[in-house]
C-alpha cells in the first residue's frame, strides 16, 4: 500500500502544531513549589509554609470545609540586559491545596507571615471537636 503525502496538508498540520505550542508558551507561567508542615493539635491544625521573598499582599488563602488552598506569586525582577552566569532564584505563581481530616472553622483562622514563614492556626469546626458525654447513673 502506498501513501501519498500532500505537502500542503503537511504544512497546515505543522502550522497548527506551531500555533498550539505558541499558545502553550503564552499560557505557561513558571510554577514555584514550597515545602510545608502540618501539625494536628486538639483544637485544630497549625500549618507552616516556607515562602521566602513573598509579601503578605502576594498570598491568597482560601478555606472551604476541610480544604485549605494557598496561592500567590513570587515576584523577582531580573534585568533582561544582564548576562547571568547562574539564575536559580524562583519566580512565578504558586498553588497548594491541602485536605485536612476534619471540617474547619474558617472564621477564626489566624495567619502570620514572618521571615518568609507563613503560619496558619486553623481551628476545627465545633461539630468536629470531640465532646465529653456525661453518664448519669440510675
Amino acid at each position: 500500500m502506498t501513501f501519498y503525502l500532500n505537502p500542503y496538508g503537511r504544512r497546515f498540520r505543522m502550522q497548527a502544531l506551531a500555533d498550539a505550542m505558541s499558545e502553550l508558551d503564552r499560557e505557561f507561567e513558571p510554577q514555584v513549589s514550597f515545602p510545608m508542615d502540618v501539625k494536628a493539635t486538639p483544637e485544630g491544625y497549625e500549618l507552616r509554609a516556607y515562602l521566602p521573598g513573598v509579601s503578605a499582599e502576594d498570598v491568597d488563602i482560601q478555606i472551604v470545609n476541610e480544604v485549605v488552598t494557598i496561592s500567590g506569586q513570587v515576584k523577582l525582577e531580573r534585568d533582561a540586559r544582564t548576562e547571568y552566569l547562574l539564575a536559580e532564584l524562583p519566580a512565578g505563581r504558586f498553588h497548594r491545596v491541602i485536605s485536612l481530616p476534619t471540617p474547619l472553622d474558617s472564621s477564626k483562622v489566624e495567619a502570620t507571615l514572618d521571615s518568609g514563614i507563613l503560619t496558619l492556626n486553623i481551628p476545627k469546626a465545633e461539630e468536629a471537636k470531640p465532646k465529653s458525654i456525661k453518664i448519669t447513673q440510675k
